[in-house]
């Protein structure tokens, strides 16, 4: 709150008649980064989960499997707008640029990788993914996925 309320007031309405035009101020509203390309990863578990999936604005998504190897799809509209929407959510700012890490054998890993930060779904930052990412493994991700149509 602190900083929203420093922010907030950083902006500058400018001189009338000096040319100087007014300095945009930055507020809760503001995106913190661009939502996409998107990458989402889920690895480790009992299963053994090697899968990534790439996502692009046009919301071509590129999905890598060591079983199935390296396919692309489309996803449908409703779960690109789903998953847009919730990145532009997260302060990206505040997330690592490092890769998560197991904390345990068998630990599942579900990552996701926006503007050079990486977090694990779980960490509260991400909160707003985590619908849409489920959905993306279980719907999209298994091509040809219900939610990704495969060309």
């Amino acid at each position: 709150m602190i900083a929203g309320f420093v922010l907030t007031g950083c902006g500058s309405e400018g001189e009338p008649g000096t040319g100087s035009t007014p300095t945009p101020t930055a507020s809760q509203s503001t995106p913190t980064g661009t939502a996409l390309p998107l990458t989402v990863s889920r690895t480790g578990g009992f299963a053994g989960f090697n899968e990534k999936v790439h996502i692009t604005a046009d919301g071509v998504a590129t999905v890598t499997d060591r079983k199935r190897g390296t396919l692309r799809c489309r996803l449908d509209a409703t779960l690109l707008s789903e998953l847009t929407t919730a990145a532009q959510q997260v302060d990206w700012t505040k997330l690592p640029a490092t890769k998560p890490t197991t904390r345990h054998p068998d630990d599942l890993v579900i990552a996701v990788t926006s503007n050079g930060r990486t977090a694990r779904i779980e960490d509260p930052i991400l909160e707003p993914l985590t619908a849409p990412v489920t959905e993306l493994f279980t719907e999209a991700a298994i091509p040809p996925g219900k939610r990704c149509t495969k060309f």
